[in-house]
């Protein structure tokens, strides 16, 4: 590295230290989340920099979004080389990038078409629309959607009356009409649920915000047989599971079914927000001012989208998210059979969790923090690791070490100890 440099990362450095970060956000950013004490600067691989230069390995990947690690050369070249040719044109005219980002999606789907839009939520949305459109057409206006019990599907009124979390859904009241929710895994409820105003059946194959839930093989496979016989839509929601992360690039792939409609974000540009929402023939029912998006499908977010694909296929990363989850996994298995506080480890590829006694999950995703490693607690009882598919075997050894250290500190815990007697 040159000594101008290494002059000018010391440079920045001081600036970043010299301001109050949390005092900043708290004077001129609404309170909406519970952030971590920490304030973070740069990212490379797997590893990202606070701005006190302090390292840590980053086993949430910006909650399943840095697929690729963060800052992943064909990423940054592929915005870089964008942003000088066309920044943003509407879906007024057509632009290569998205439709050569929607020809990936085709042949990863087995011929699905897509609409781009910003956000899970949004691709949610869409399908929530398309589904309805679909009731009006082909079920006598029925446009009931039933989702699961402990599912996530977005924080928009529609999406939080499909997510089947009463926690998401309590303030916002009155929420929409046309959602119910049966238990996860439990293929006769959803049964008895249906009615002539069911339109749609919404899933994840594996829960990713409820805790890293994945679904029987019956109850999807279940699922693909009710919709088919009662001519219901099956949507699939890919968000947090897609993109690779249990080893495949659709979760659906491991119970070999296809939903009529899947949902993508996260993952799908590598770090740059976008979304997607892919219909199958059957469904594939929207007409020129059914839908719409000014910024969705935009050539910068869809290069960053062609590139994650591509080095994803490049780099073998399916196989590598199955072999390195398996190893991460007996990491895992380990630190649960010698502390007595966490247990039933489960997952699958990189997509792991682990269940937390006495309400400690928060108290180890603090802890580890000084240890530099970043986790994440969905709730008082579940840790959840969610980190790039480049994750590799030294990665996990790496992580398994911070951890081991991380359960060690928070066993000696005065409340941990009084709790466990």
């Amino acid at each position: 590295m040159s000594t101008n440099k290494i002059q000018s990362q010391a440079q920045m450095q001081m600036q970043l230290q010299q301001r109050d970060w949390v005092a900043l956000e708290q004077q001129y950013y609404q309170g909406t989340f519970k952030r971590q004490p920490i304030t973070l600067v740069r990212g490379q691989g797997t590893r990202v920099w606070d701005s006190n230069g302090k390292e840590y390995l980053d086993m949430v990947a910006g909650i399943a979004v840095n697929v690729l690690g963060h800052c992943h050369p064909a990423v940054v070249e592929a915005v870089q080389q964008q942003v000088t040719q066309l920044v943003h044109v509407s879906n007024l005219y057509y632009n290569t990038r998205q439709i050569e980002l929607a020809e990936l999606l085709g042949i990863q789907s087995n011929g699905m078409r897509s609409f781009f839009s910003n956000s899970g939520a949004e691709a949610n949305e869409g399908a929530i629309k398309l589904a309805r459109k679909f009731g009006r057409m082909h079920r006598h206006g029925a446009f009931e959607i039933i989702s699961m019990e402990n599912s996530f599907h977005g924080r928009t009124l529609a999406t939080t009356a499909a997510t089947g979390q009463a926690s998401y859904q309590a303030t916002w009241a009155p929420i929409p009409d046309g959602f119910k929710q049966v238990p996860f895994n439990d293929l006769q409820a959803l049964k008895d649920a249906t009615s002539a105003k069911t339109v749609a059946v919404l899933v994840e194959a594996v829960q990713g915000e409820g805790g890293i839930w994945p679904g029987n093989p019956e109850f999807i496979r279940g699922l693909r047989a009710w919709c088919d016989e009662q001519n219901l839509v099956l949507i699939g929601d890919e968000i947090q599971a897609g993109m690779g992360r249990t080893g495949k690039f659709f979760s659906w792939e491991n119970y070999g079914i296809r939903p009529d409609i899947v949902t993508l974000a996260k993952g799908l540009a590598g770090g740059v927000p976008i979304g997607a929402m892919l219909t199958d023939k059957r469904t594939d029912l929207f007409t020129p001012g059914d839908h719409g998006t000014t910024f969705g499908g935009n050539p910068i977010a869809c290069a960053a989208g062609i590139a994650t694909i591509t080095t994803i296929q490049e780099l073998h990363l399916l196989e590598n998210a199955s072999k390195v989850g398996d190893y991460w996994k007996s990491k895992l298995d380990a630190l649960c059979a010698k502390y007595d506080f966490i247990d039933s480890p489960r997952g699958i590829g990189l997509m792991r969790a682990v269940h937390v006694s006495h309400g400690l999950a928060p108290v180890i995703v603090a802890q580890a923090l000084e240890q530099g490693l970043l986790l994440n607690s969905v709730a008082p009882d579940t840790l959840r690791m969610i980190p790039p598919l480049v994750l590799s075997e030294k990665d996990v050894d790496e992580a398994t070490f911070l951890l081991d250290n991380t359960l060690a500190a928070v066993s000696a815990l005065p409340a941990v100890q009084e709790a466990r007697s």
